[in-house]
């Protein structure tokens, strides 16, 4: 099979070579018509411009950066970020593309990583753990340097965007559970200035009509334990408990069942997340699974094709779905898995 040159690219996309060139290397003006039909036939080949790399090299590093300010020890036990860089580097792969990846250990750290990323060390960034309101949104304008937002956030900003539906599972997980005779339900939040972390709150808010069972965890297990054995303390303690991630879950259930409770028949658990193990834990545990590769790969499209000069864009992707487990059935020998695509 002939290797993809420049000239399919130009008739995938109904231009010449040289348009195609000028597309991708910015020297020329081309509408943006023109530029999203070559980056369109690019993708669809799945060429590697050698014009374009040439162009780049002389301004750009060939990298794109993830800066991640969490705990180490958060990263190590989160399904979703392996997952989520496996997608990215599936997208990268094809355009023999680095990716830098860099934990930081607070703002200054932070704000120092994303000016040596300017300054040449990668083309552009991928912002991942977006705040409610991020001062690294306006920072990174200012720097110039390409991002795309990975998250649904909502505040003026001039970035390409992948969008995802935070609060619809909350709000059949809430549906089931009722569904399944529950009341006092708890939610075990992940940090509230998280955009994600706000949307899944609200919505657990908003279908309880308060808070009065809402906690504020940190993601790692020792908080998601600590907090279950608070809820389980109340005077009127809580018949289920939804938690934003499963290492919250999966401490919360173990911590329960070490106070002699059952699951679900004393107490119904769901995380979220869908690690690889929580589908085979007794019980096994309601989870979401929100295909962190996908988000990745849509992520790492949208960022390159905004490195080439494409105006950037929002794309919304449709990945999270809902696996009811034994953990919150009402009988613990119901079907073990039923899965509900959130709308």
């Amino acid at each position: 099979m002939s290797r993809t040159t420049i000239a399919d690219v130009a008739r995938a996309a109904g231009v010449t070579k040289a348009t195609v060139s000028h597309a991708l290397s910015g020297n020329r003006p081309i509408s943006e018509e023109t530029r999203a039909k070559v980056l369109a036939a690019v993708d669809k080949l799945g060429w590697v411009p050698s014009q374009s790399a040439r162009a780049l090299a002389n301004r750009h590093a060939n990298a794109v950066a993830v800066v991640l300010a969490r705990n180490p020890d958060v990263i190590a036990n989160d399904s979703f970020f392996p997952a989520f860089i496996a997608g990215v580097e599936s997208v990268l792969a094809e355009s023999e593309t680095a990716l830098v990846l860099q934990v930081v250990s607070g703002r200054e750290a932070e704000e120092r990583a994303y000016r040596s990323l300017a300054n040449g060390r990668a083309d552009g960034a991928l912002l991942l753990d977006l705040r409610v309101d991020d001062w690294r949104v306006p920072f990174l304008d200012e720097l110039g340097l390409p991002t795309v937002l990975v998250g649904a956030y909502d505040q003026q900003h001039p970035f390409s965007c992948i969008r995802t539906d935070d609060a619809a599972p909350i709000r059949d997980i809430v549906a089931h559970l009722r569904e399944a005779g529950h009341e006092r339900i708890a939610h075990v939040s992940g940090p509230l200035d998280y955009v994600h972390s706000r949307a899944r709150a609200e919505a657990y808010i908003d279908e309880m009509h308060g808070d009065e069972l809402l906690r504020e965890g940190d993601f790692t297990a020792a908080s998601g334990r600590a907090l279950t054995a608070e809820l389980l303390a109340l005077p009127e303690r809580p018949t289920a408990i939804m938690y934003a991630n499963d290492t919250m879950a999966i401490a919360g259930l173990s911590y329960a069942r070490s106070q002699g409770l059952k699951i679900p028949d004393d107490l119904a658990i769901s995380g979220f997340d869908d690690d690889h193990l929580s589908a085979h834990l007794s019980p096994a545990l309601t989870s979401v699974s929100s295909d962190p590769a996908a988000r990745g790969r849509a992520a790492a499209r949208l960022l390159r094709a905004d490195i080439l000069g494409a105006q950037p864009r929002t794309e919304t992707v449709d990945c999270n779905v809902v696996h009811l487990r034994e953990s919150t059935s009402a009988q613990s020998s119901a079907v073990s898995t039923v899965s509900r695509r959130t709308p």
